[in-house]
């Protein structure tokens, strides 16, 4: 059966190893994602053990980060960079780290899931063919639209990177460039993380000390200019939802995502979850969580330039798309287990006021047994339900290291004032 891995101890191979990863980030700090701020507080701790090679501001969750909400943090940073380098001296310069920050897409992704180049899908490429024999990690902290550009461009990089996506809620605001990539450029080295991540901030144990809460106030507040920083988020709440990407690669084997590591364990996958309707879904209609949804409907009137037309479902409003088919097509992705209700808003008769609904369900365990050899590089959470926590599966691969990452976390930050 491809399943995780029990064992207990974590292999060597990760930057705490003293193995130097090629790393760049994509987050959509800012924007309506305060937790990448966090995130970016504990990279940069860590930043003397990795070769950062770029940190791209991008969209995602339904908002607009910006290359400035990285600077916030460089600037924090900068204050206490003289403590840390007293610890290491490879923590990189913060004017490095500001000259290596670049823009990514902030546009909604079009239904072709790429649109035009940026500074940072241009990062991207020119990082992954630089000459070296590593390979180029890129962590996903946001949107994947400056990924699916880099592919689009410059299809050569492919064998070069490996990315690991903290999809869930992303996934759902990018089902366009998702399925780009699925379609496109299925040999990439990818792990698909919907919901394992959650275990950064879910489960394991939150006694005393170790609460999400308890931890900030004793070990991280008053820790030098990133400590106070960090605590101002969230009302100094831990969530970091995007830090396994970072600790994946601190602790564990990055080469075999099947292996244990402080950023969790997961298994190739199954045929990534689509499905295809010519209706709007009604009543009895299923879909796997962290699918995609695309639905054609065909129209029987005009359509003119001036046409609009959404589909509204919870807090999006998706732009539909004229298919060459003629149809208007959307395309929707869950991100929790539920009911979902769509309304079509639209000045076209015909749509305005149509309604749908369908229901998102998990996985079932054994589907893990149809490893798919259309995506022979692809990983993702485990659907067996003892690493389950909740309805999040793979967590508890996360969450059983919660005191030994927490640990390191808090020595980390103590070099601020050290």
């Amino acid at each position: 059966m491809n399943d995780i891995n029990s064992t207990l101890s974590i292999p060597k191979g990760g930057a705490l190893d003293g193995n130097k990863h090629r790393v760049i980030v994509s987050t959509d700090i800012g924007g309506t994602d305060p937790d990448d701020f966090q995130s970016m507080v504990h990279l940069l701790l860590y930043a003397d053990v990795f070769e950062i090679e770029g940190l791209i501001s991008s969209s995602g969750m339904g908002g607009k980060g910006s290359v400035l909400d990285i600077h916030t943090v460089i600037d924090c940073y900068e204050k206490d960079f003289n403590n840390l380098k007293k610890h290491s001296s490879d923590y990189p310069e913060p004017a490095k780290l500001r000259s290596i920050t670049k823009q990514g897409a902030i546009e909604y992704p079009p239904y072709a899931g790429f649109h035009k180049p940026t500074d940072g899908s241009q990062l991207i490429i020119d990082c992954a063919r630089k000459e070296d024999t590593r390979p180029l990690y890129i962590l996903g902290w946001g949107g994947i639209e400056d990924v699916a550009q880099a592919l689009h461009d410059a299809p050569d990089i492919l064998p070069k990177i490996r990315f690991h996506w903290v999809g869930g809620p992303n996934k759902k605001w990018g089902p366009n460039q998702y399925e780009y990539v699925v379609k496109n450029h299925s040999k990439l080295w990818i792990i698909e993380d919907n919901s394992t991540y959650r275990g950064w901030f879910t489960g394991g144990n939150q006694n005393g000390q170790w609460g999400n809460s308890e931890f900030v106030k004793k070990y991280i507040a008053g820790k030098g200019a990133l400590g106070n920083f960090f605590s101002t988020k969230l009302g100094g709440v831990i969530k970091m939802g995007d830090t396994p990407t970072v600790s994946w690669l601190l602790k564990g084997m990055p080469s075999d995502p099947t292996q244990p590591s402080w950023g969790g364990q997961f298994v190739r996958t199954w045929d990534r979850p689509y499905k295809f309707l010519n209706r709007l879904p009604i009543k009895g209609d299923l879909i796997e969580i962290f699918g995609v949804l695309e639905i054609a409907i065909s129209i029987d009137e005009l359509i003119k330039d001036d046409f609009e037309v959404y589909l509204n479902v919870e807090n999006q409003s998706i732009p539909g798309h004229i298919f060459a088919d003629g149809t208007i097509r959307f395309r929707f992705c869950p991100k929790s287990v539920q009911e979902y209700s769509f309304t079509i808003n639209s000045n076209l008769k015909s749509l305005n006021n149509k309604k749908g609904v369908i229901e998102s369900i998990l996985p079932d365990e054994n589907v893990i047994e149809n490893v798919s050899d259309k995506f022979p590089n692809w990983w993702t959470d485990t659907p067996n339900l003892k690493y389950t926590e909740g309805n999040h599966h793979g967590a508890k691969t996360v969450s059983k290291w919660r005191e030994d990452y927490l640990n390191d976390f808090a020595k980390r930050i103590a070099r601020c004032v050290t």
